[in-house]
């Protein structure tokens, strides 16, 4: 691991977090993309999800650790997304930033993207995101306060457009707010951290905020609809193991946020994406076994990496 520099002096100290796993040429892409923002980050840090693919000799064959600005934290173990944002955000934090922009390694931010953010960014304890794209659309459509519109085509949102949610990717998260609320629930290894985090937030009285001119590019989640008579739902369409994470962090999260709604709304819709699932995907029975692991599991109240103990493969 590479020893960062203290930051530059600025008027705020802005951090750029990246979890990896795995997929170095995607995460040269995008540190090629942040280390051309039109608005330098004062400090970049990698985490690596202790990644098997030669990933950290690529990073070194490409100068970066050799840069004052940068630093590589390798985890010991795979803690996948959730846990790699947690530890990132507490080590930028650690190290004086007082923000910090997180971004998974399949992100390409465009050049402005980050001095767009920052051009907004006045409240202290608020959170700004910046705008997935892939292709002429958003990556996942984006749902507005203001009047509860699902947004997917980027020309019709307004500048500024106050959400309940932003994802972890271009997310600018304020150091006052997490010394209020806490770090991403590490326990969650995949899907859902960042909507925990947000409930959090907003409980605690941030204001999420999409910014249109920040883009960054990136793959687009694939979903379908699936419904019964007076009731429709936006269905992902996962791999069995990633189905697991989905099924058991709707659960935690209900757990700790939504009271009784985890019996009246929570596990019914459950019900009803199982069924999607097994109409519209793949490999049925090891969606139908990762879908109850992960009830058992929520219900139990059980986090941490547990897809292989279930036999889902990855």
């Amino acid at each position: 691991m590479s020893v960062a520099a203290p930051f530059a002096s600025s008027v705020e100290r802005v951090a750029v977090v990246v979890v990896t796993y795995n997929r170095r040429a995607l995460l040269l892409d995008c540190l090629a993309a942040l280390c051309a923002q039109s608005r330098a980050p004062d400090h970049l840090l990698v985490v690596d999800n202790a990644s098997s693919d030669g990933t950290e000799a690529a990073v070194a064959a490409a100068g970066f650790l050799a840069r004052d600005d940068f630093e590589y934290l390798r985890l010991p173990d795979n803690r996948g997304g959730a846990g790699g944002f947690a530890a990132g955000l507490a080590h930028a934090l650690a190290a004086g930033a007082d923000r910090v922009w997180m971004m998974d390694d399949d992100a390409l931010p465009a050049p402005d993207a980050l001095e767009c953010l920052l051009d907004v960014a006045r409240g202290a304890r608020d959170v700004y995101g910046s705008v997935a794209i892939a292709g002429e659309r958003l990556a996942w459509a984006m749902q507005l306060v203001a009047d509860g519109r699902r947004v997917l085509d980027p020309e019709t949102l307004p500048a500024v457009a106050e959400v309940g949610f932003l994802p972890f990717l271009g997310i600018l998260v304020p150091a006052a707010l997490v010394a209020d609320i806490g770090l991403p629930e590490a326990g969650y290894f995949l899907a859902a951290d960042d909507l925990e985090f947000c409930l959090r937030a907003r409980a605690a009285g941030a204001r999420m905020w999409l910014v249109a001119a920040s883009r960054i590019a990136h793959p687009p989640s694939v979903t379908y609809e699936f419904g019964v008579p007076g009731l429709r739902l936006n269905c992902l369409r996962l791999a069995p193991w990633k189905r697991y994470y989905d099924t058991r962090n709707r659960i935690l999260l209900a757990r700790r946020h939504f009271g009784t709604r985890l019996w009246t709304a929570t596990l019914p819709s459950i019900a009803l994406r199982l069924v999607a699932t097994l109409v519209h995907e793949p490999a049925r029975i090891a969606q139908l076994r990762a879908t109850l692991a992960g009830v058992l599991d929520g219900l139990s109240g059980r986090e941490g990496r547990r897809h292989e103990r279930w036999r889902l493969g990855a």
